[in-house]
């Protein structure tokens, strides 16, 4: 039988994986046995909730009784150092499970009574913003115990991220946390992506077509959610391609009261048929932003550039075509100019390329900006795959962000330069007594002058 045929001995092998709770089993064990052995990915993902810098003991399927009752949270992690330990209980669910409300609050309870800091689950579910739970649990529960939530996606993009960009100092245990990467990423271990948009989806599609969505509909609440959701998975996809964190793009009051986020996002559907987002990646130009208009089918990608601050209204233009030398002639290319309300001037990038000129408007007016789009066909249907909504936005940002962000730099003035001896007579001619060069008061001592020079033949007499 040829080679070809046998199959690599794993670490942590997918096969024999029979049911949910064998699924969830061996995910817990592997997640929390990676985390203990590979000292730097335990400190990447227990430091954010507080955890003290000192080795990570993990144990699953701890017994802990409450009341009459004895119950067996998914695992339990300890971190130590000098004489502070910080405690977290683990909940974990796979494929598509959800947390239970019952059984959270249980957990709580139980790391409450045994001092515990913290209740950590981990799901398939993503929150629409970062540091949200997805489970709503009596608060009152909360007051000494901290509730904290990883989706699986955050997992693997946080083991992808330390070992190919941060570094993992041994490496046996660099090749111990590929091992977890290889597991995750496979369809078996139940950490799956995001993969559907909500049963609401085709319902509210339905509605925003016939235009009769309106913002107390609570359709729109839950799509207006999967679609933040959906956003924050594609910045985690994007950011494991990149070795960097990329987040949405949400303002303070935003980031503490989701709710204010999420009865925008219905409002703007109800009034237009559209959801906008955007995704901050560190060392871009700008933000990229995303707007999905369900009536019209369509993903737009943009992102504003600011303009040079010198040189002629077309040298302006010039300067933003030459970086996208490579963009797609279907670029749409819009110009701002200062002290200018309303749209500017707009083209597409094959148009400019030919004619700089179309993106200027009043030439007394500077270019203060550009904004730069793309756009693309919007699937329809809930899940993932050819004709999908969710496919249909992850490759519209992943392409915009290879044809476009990744090729732009911002502008920056050239430096002074230094000017010659030349150069500076010819711009500024001076006496020959006040040239630099000549002999001035601090170059030393002079002799004096005599005091009765000798008289000349023509002043003798």
């Amino acid at each position: 039988m040829s080679e070809e045929t046998w199959l690599t001995a794993r670490l942590i092998p997918t096969s024999g994986i029979n049911g949910a709770d064998e699924q969830e089993r061996r995910a817990t064990s592997a997640l929390l046995a990676v985390m203990s052995s590979v000292r730097e990915f335990g400190r990447a993902l227990t430091q954010p909730f507080g955890a003290p810098a000192g080795p990570v003991q993990t144990f699953i399927e701890v017994p802990f009784k409450l009341g009459d009752g004895k119950f067996f949270p998914d695992g339990l992690i300890r971190v130590s150092r000098g004489q502070r330990q910080w405690t977290a209980l683990v909940e974990v669910k796979t494929g598509g499970n959800e947390l239970q409300v019952d059984q959270l609050e249980r957990y709580l309870d139980i790391a409450r009574e045994q001092g515990f800091d913290a209740l950590i689950t981990i799901s398939n579910e993503i929150p629409p913003i970062p540091g949200q739970h997805p489970t709503a649990v009596d608060k009152r529960k909360l007051r000494r115990v901290a509730l904290h939530h990883l989706p699986w996606s955050e997992v693997l993009t946080a083991a992808v991220m330390q070992k190919e960009y941060r570094g993992v100092a041994d490496p046996d245990q660099a090749w111990i946390l590929g091992e977890l990467i290889r597991y995750l990423e496979h369809p078996r271990s139940g950490a799956l992506e995001f993969s559907d948009m909500g049963s609401s989806w085709v319902p509210l599609r339905e509605a925003v077509s016939a235009g009769t969505l309106r913002a107390a509909d609570p359709k729109a609440a839950e799509v207006a959610g999967r679609f933040d959701a959906l956003v924050r998975f594609a910045g985690l996809k994007l950011g494991r391609q990149l070795g960097t964190e990329i987040v949405p793009a949400l303002s303070r009051r935003e980031l503490t009261e989701p709710a204010i986020r999420t009865q925008a996002l219905v409002n703007q559907l109800a009034a237009t048929g559209a959801m906008t987002a955007a995704l901050r990646i560190p060392g871009a130009v700008g933000i990229l932003s995303l707007t999905a208009d369900l009536r019209a089918a369509q993903i737009t990608c943009y992102i504003d550039v600011d303009a040079p601050k010198e040189g002629k209204p077309t040298t302006r233009v010039n300067w933003l075509v030459r970086q996208l030398k490579n963009a797609p002639e279907t670029i749409r290319l819009e110009s701002f100019a200062s002290y200018s309300r309303g749209p500017g001037n707009a083209d597409l990038l094959k148009v400019v390329r030919e004619n700089p000129a179309v993106l200027v408007g009043d030439t007394n007016k500077e270019i203060r900006s550009f904004r730069i789009a793309a756009g693309s066909p919007a699937g329809t249907k809930r899940g993932t795959g050819r004709g999908c909504f969710i496919d249909s936005v992850l490759n519209a940002i992943d392409v915009f962000y290879e044809q476009v962000i990744q090729n732009l730099k911002p502008w920056m003035p050239a430096p002074p330069k230094l000017r010659t001896p030349e150069e500076v007579i010819e711009a500024e001619p001076v006496a020959s007594a006040l040239i630099s060069t000549a002999i001035s008061s601090q170059d030393g001592p002079q002799p004096d002058a005599p005091t009765n020079p000798t008289p000349t033949p023509a002043t003798q007499g």
